[in-house]
């Protein structure tokens, strides 16, 4: 039999494909991320799609994909996938929402230090050959107060490494999440913006989070503090921000994330926040660590295998999430079926009407599809197959050796 096809894009990191070769799956690498129509045409014959932030699968992408049965997106963001589109078409789609925590809380903090020092500005100067010796606008860490808006995973590591630094840490998030270490939560995002010398983000892409800063919450932000956009583009009003560092309003700002961003490295890049003085600007790296990529080849790879050679769904954005048992002297019919009252009876009278042993089955469902797994006895009617893809809500169905 052929190998199962593999397709990488956007520079994933070589372990990812190493592990699927190691797994069976015949892998093609392009860097870049490429445009729809390229990807209609790439995506044909493909039963494994790997992407990072930069490639959009949109419906009519997926119409094409003929032999799609997973998307593994190697970072933490699925925006730029239509999920709605995958779930409608039995397309698993996992992530890494954990793997670059780490690595995004580090940049954080590196430069909560470098921006309350001036160190860029410093940086620069000596490098066009100017000596500047002074203290002035320079000021340390310890004492200082950080203010986190979203306290998830990476919210919460950068406010234990803030803290070990001596920072006094504080947040707001829509969720009751438990406080680390000495950090106090506030009662809303205006609370935070008045008290922080730092204010760095770490919130989602959802359409209600679209400047979420903008003129008027800038406006409340102390003269002299940060900001950090760690987290999504469209988050920030960047022309608010720039007119607040030109006004000398705000003292510095660190933006590693934009509204608009190249489709790949070496493209050209401009936003209204560059040649500004003390701000930093890095090109969506905050995950980008040989440790965090790796990290997130492996997990990623990991549950996109135990998908296709199980079946088993956990961690899956957009499926209902089964983690099953090993299969032992059996197959496992997958059916994948749109969420409607009864489909399950059917296809147990499927089942029942061919006489099949069923071993094992199990069943998850979310507000669009079902997840019904069945395991059954190596002898059965392959008829039975016919029967259950003939149910009138099936949209996939697929059968483990």
């Amino acid at each position: 039999m052929e190998k199962p096809q593999a397709l990488l894009l956007e520079g994933v990191h070589p372990d990812a494909a190493a592990h699927l070769q190691k797994k069976g799956f015949a892998v093609a690498c392009r860097p870049g991320a490429p445009s729809e129509a390229q990807l209609r045409r790439l995506l044909k014959g493909v039963s494994l799609l790997g992407v990072r932030s930069r490639t959009v699968l949109s419906r009519v992408a997926l119409r094409e994909a003929d032999a799609l049965l997973a998307v593994g997106a190697f970072c933490v963001g699925t925006d730029n996938l239509d999920l709605d589109a995958a779930t409608d078409r039995g397309v698993a789609v996992f992530n890494a929402p954990y793997s670059n925590t780490r690595s995004v809380a580090e940049l954080v903090v590196g430069e909560v230090i470098m921006l309350l020092r001036r160190v860029f500005d410093k940086s620069r100067l000596l490098h066009e050959g100017v000596w500047d010796k002074s203290s002035g606008g320079a000021h340390e860490v310890r004492g200082k107060t950080l203010g986190i808006i979203g306290y998830g995973n990476i919210g919460g590591q950068a406010g234990l490494l803030a803290e070990a630094m001596g920072m006094r840490v504080i947040y707001f998030d829509l969720l009751e999440k438990l406080s680390l270490g000495n950090a106090r939560r506030c009662s809303s995002l205006g609370e935070v913006l008045r008290q922080a010398d730092v204010v760095t983000l770490h919130v989602d892409d959802r359409p209600e989070n679209q400047n979420l800063i903008g003129e008027r919450e800038l406006r409340h932000m102390k003269k002299g503090a940060a900001l950090i956009n760690a987290s999504r583009g469209r988050v920030v009003d960047i022309q608010a921000l720039a007119r607040a560092l030109r006004r000398g309003f705000l003292g510095g700002a660190g933006a590693d994330v934009f509204p608009s961003e190249p489709a790949a490295n070496g493209r050209g890049f401009d936003s209204p926040l560059r040649g500004l003085a003390n701000v930093i600007l890095t090109p969506h790296v905050g995950g980008s660590t040989q440790e965090a990529q790796r990290n997130i080849a492996a997990y990623v790879c990991e549950k996109l295998v135990n998908y296709v050679r199980m079946g088993d769904s956990f961690y899956s954005v957009n499926f209902p999430q089964v983690q099953l048992p090993v299969m032992r002297r059996s197959h496992r019919v997958l059916h994948i079926h749109r969420n409607v009252p009864g489909v399950m009876s059917q296809i147990n009278t499927v089942l029942a009407s061919h006489g099949i042993n069923i071993t094992g089955q199990y069943l998850e469902t979310n507000e669009r599809i079902g997840y019904a797994i069945t395991d059954i006895g190596r002898e059965y009617d392959k008829g039975v197959l016919k029967s259950l893809e003939g149910i009138s809500e099936t949209i996939r169905l697929r059968v483990l050796f």
